[in-house]
């Protein structure tokens, strides 16, 4: 211990490298809405080596553990506010493991229940009546959440579908809470391929036709009790951009749309990540899942390496290159643009790359229903992706916007 005086012993410090970066303060901005702690994270991160997922997966999941038992100390003791708390950011640490734990690994089943069980341990606690939700496609049982206040619900209800690696419990911290608070209720829903499909449906993978879970989590949504037809807005997150897109192209019980950010073609999208088109790469350079761990440290970073084989097993392909040829299919056609008339809400930050931006105006320019749009900034603290740097200010433009869309 030093004799020297001092504030603290955490200090304020990242990684070098872009992506554990990004997923650090993905982490510290749900510290917002209660989904992590700041000098938690700061802490954790000492811990971990930089791009070396292993260690991440190590310091979250131990996180997890501790605090998980640190909530049920204070639940049995009728704690029960600060059990929920503890309970929420547990949940999350999990969540924060089962991210960088490969999807070939059964630790990364195990950490995603584990973050389910916690997360609903937390709603037993809180002031929100949260209903387990199944619904039933194709022979896959997909999870969703009905969660509701249960005294300030104005009737209408926000549907929120993620992206490729964010979950239902993340989800309702960064972006639901903020249309709870403002007498929302909240949908949150999946598809094939989504992590929280994964949890329950072994082998299941992405699919383009997305608008499919969309009809069948409104065929349920409009028979629940108190939900007003006419009254339903549906936001998509991440890759959630382009699922929302397909479904409001197919559904007009959609009556308001916010895409966080438009995606209308997720091969373009995909491949401004790696620089080229990964489907023309020549034969000789393609590597498959059996080939991706033996391939040498100096070509691949053992980051990236899990991160091409989760891209492939999450689309249901043997190589990298197939991969990205079946991305091709994943696109929203300018037809189907046209073909959403209800107001929308285009979103992206002015960090997130050239690409993001073009499919931001893209989108702007073809659907045929009255659009809003924000490019969140850099000064603001939210110019990356999915705005996790600022998920307030985030939830100020967005929900601001569908109050007056949805009065």
């Amino acid at each position: 211990m030093s004799e020297a005086l001092e504030r603290g012993r955490t200090r304020v410090r990242g990684f070098e490298d872009p992506e554990m970066d990004y997923q650090l303060l993905r982490q510290l901005g749900l510290a917002r809405y209660g989904g992590a702690s700041v000098g938690e994270c700061l802490a954790l991160s000492r811990r971990i080596r930089n791009a070396d997922p292993d260690s991440w997966v190590q310091a979250f999941a131990q996180a997890g553990k501790r605090l998980a038992a640190d909530a049920r100390a204070r639940e049995k003791h009728g704690h029960l506010v600060s059990a929920r708390e503890q309970y929420l950011v547990a949940s999350n640490n999990y969540r924060a493991a089962e991210y960088y734990c490969s999807v070939s690994d059964p630790q990364h089943k195990q950490y995603g229940l584990i973050s389910r069980q916690l997360f609903l341990a937390a709603m037993q606690h809180s002031e929100l009546d949260c209903a387990e939700v199944w619904i039933d496609q194709d022979g896959l049982s997909l999870p969703a959440y009905h969660i509701r206040h249960q005294r300030h619900w104005t009737g209408r209800t926000l549907m929120i579908i993620s992206g490729f690696d964010g979950t239902l419990e993340e989800t309702f911290v960064a972006y639901g809470y903020a249309a709870l608070e403002r007498g929302y209720g909240l949908f949150l829903f999946t598809g094939p391929g989504q992590m929280d499909a994964l949890r329950f449906n072994n082998g299941t993978h992405f699919k383009p036709d997305f608008e499919r879970a969309g009809h069948a989590a409104l065929d349920y949504l409009l028979v629940q009790p108190g939900v007003q037809t006419g009254r339903i807005a549906l936001m998509g997150i991440s890759f959630g951009g382009y699922f929302a897109l397909r479904i409001a192209a197919a559904e007009p019980r959609i009556n308001a749309l916010i895409l966080n950010s438009p995606i209308n073609d997720l091969h373009a999208y995909m491949s401004s990540f790696v620089g080229f088109d990964p489907a023309q790469m020549p034969e000789s350079d393609d590597f498959g899942l059996a080939d991706i761990d033996m391939m040498p440290p100096e070509k691949i970073s053992e980051q990236h390496r899990e991160m091409a084989r989760n891209l492939m097993l999450r689309f249901g392909q043997q190589t990298f290159k197939k991969t990205y040829k079946a991305l091709r299919e994943f696109r929203v056609s300018d037809q189907a643009l046209s073909n959403i008339s209800c107001p929308v809400l285009a979103l992206v930050g002015e960090g997130e790359g050239a690409e993001p931006i073009r499919q931001w105006r893209y989108v702007q320019d073809r659907v045929s229903g009255p659009v809003g749009q924000y490019c969140f900034t850099a000064q603001e603290g939210a110019d990356g992706h999915c705005q996790t740097g600022n998920l307030a200010y985030s939830a100020a433009v967005s929900m601001d916007w569908l109050d007056e869309a949805l009065p």
